[in-house]
C-alpha cells in the first residue's frame, strides 16, 4: 500500500500493526462502528502514569447557545505561580476522538512548558456539525480567559493548539477570536491541521492515497462537519481556515506536518499566506512522516524530532 510513498523506515512496522488492529484502517462509512473499535483498542492500552507535579481536574465551561456545558480537563503545575495557558483540542477528523486520547500528551506538555493545559471535550459531527464543535471550543476559551484569576493563569499568554481536526479547530478558533474581539491570543500551534475542505479529490495513480487518513476519509470528515458538499461555495473560514481571505491580526503560528501527509500542501500554503500577511510563522515539514506518525511511533527518531520541536516551540511561544 505504501510502496510508492517515501516513508521513514522506522515508521513502517508500527503503521502495519496499527492498520491490522484497525481492520484495514479508519472506515468512516460506519462512524459509530469505528468509534467503538477505537474505544476497544484504547481500552487495551496501559493507562499513562501520572506526571509528578501535574494536577489533573475535570471542570466545565458554561454552555454555548444551543449546547450543554463543555467538559474541560485541566492539567496544571502544582506550584502556586501564575502560568500561561494552552487550550488543547483533540483530533479525529471532526467525527472521532475524545479528551482521553491526548491525556499523556497534555500531562507532559504541562510539565515541559510549565503551563496550564485545558483540553476540550467538544461535540462531534455528524451529530453536531459546524458551528457546534467550534462554539464548544470558543466557550471553553472564553471561560479559560474569564477564569484566569481562579485558575492562576496569565490571560495575556493563552495559546490555542491541536492536532489534525484539532489543529483545524484551533486555526478556526484563532480567526473567530480575532473577529469577535473578546480574547487576544498569544499564539496558535497547529499540528498537521485539517484546514482545507476542498482537498477531497479521489486517489488516482498520479495522486496515490495517503496513509492513516485517506482522501475518502477526508471527504466524509468534511461532509460530516460542514453538512454540505466539501469544496462548495459559502463555507465559513471559521470552519475551514484556508477559506479566510484576510489573515491579518492573527496570533503568531507554528505549523508542522509530515511530507507524505494528505494535509502537507494545504498546511504549507496556509503558512505561506500567514507569512505574507505579516504573521510570524514557523513551519516544519518532516520527510517520510505520514499523518499522526508522532503518536503511533513516538520513540522513532523522526517522532522525537517532531515532538521535541513542538514542545520547545510551545515553550518559546508561551514564555518568550
Amino acid at each position: 500500500m505504501h510502496k510508492n510513498l517515501p516513508m521513514d523506515p522506522e515508521l513502517a512496522p508500527a503503521y502495519e500493526a496499527w492498520r491490522s488492529a484497525m481492520k484495514g484502517g479508519i472506515d468512516l462509512n460506519d462512524i459509530p462502528a469505528t468509534r467503538k473499535l477505537m474505544a476497544e483498542l484504547a481500552s487495551k492500552l496501559p493507562k499513562p502514569d501520572p506526571v509528578p507535579g501535574i494536577r489533573v481536574q475535570d471542570m466545565h465551561a458554561p454552555a454555548p447557545k444551543g449546547g450543554q456545558d463543555v467538559l474541560v480537563r485541566i492539567y496544571r503545575p502544582e506550584d502556586n505561580a501564575r502560568v500561561p495557558a494552552v487550550l488543547w483540542i483533540h483530533g479525529g477528523g471532526y467525527v472521532l476522538g475524545d479528551i482521553e486520547r491526548d491525556h499523556a500528551t497534555c500531562m507532559n506538555l504541562a510539565k515541559f512548558a510549565n503551563c496550564l493545559i485545558a483540553s476540550v471535550d467538544y461535540r462531534l459531527a455528524p451529530e453536531h456539525p459546524f458551528p457546534a464543535p467550534l462554539e464548544d471550543c470558543y466557550a471553553a476559551l472564553k471561560w479559560l480567559a474569564n477564569s484566569a484569576a481562579d485558575l492562576g493563569i496569565d490571560k495575556s499568554r493563552i495559546v490555542v493548539s491541536g492536532a489534525s481536526a484539532g489543529g483545524g479547530l484551533a486555526a478556526g478558533l484563532a480567526l473567530l477570536a480575532r473577529d469577535r474581539g473578546e480574547i487576544k491570543l498569544k499564539g496558535q500551534m497547529l499540528i498537521y491541521p485539517m484546514i482545507d475542505d476542498s482537498n477531497v479529490a479521489p486517489a488516482t495513480a498520479e495522486r496515490p492515497d495517503t496513509l492513516l487518513w485517506t482522501r475518502e476519509n477526508n471527504r466524509v470528515g468534511w461532509l460530516s462537519y460542514l453538512g454540505v458538499t466539501p469544496g462548495s461555495a459559502g463555507v465559513s473560514p471559521h470552519a475551514a481556515a484556508t477559506r479566510a481571505t484576510d489573515l491579518k491580526d492573527l496570533p503568531p503560528a507554528y505549523i508542522s506536518v509530515g511530507d507524505i501527509d494528505l494535509f502537507r500542501d494545504e498546511d504549507i500554503a496556509y503558512a505561506q499566506r500567514l507569512l505574507a500577511a505579516g504573521i510570524p510563522t514557523e513551519l516544519h515539514v518532516y520527510p517520510g512522516g505520514y499523518h499522526g506518525f508522532n503518536g503511533i511511533v513516538p520513540n522513532s527518531g523522526i517522532a522525537r524530532r517532531f515532538n521535541g520541536d513542538r514542545d520547545e516551540a510551545l515553550k518559546r511561544m508561551l514564555h518568550g
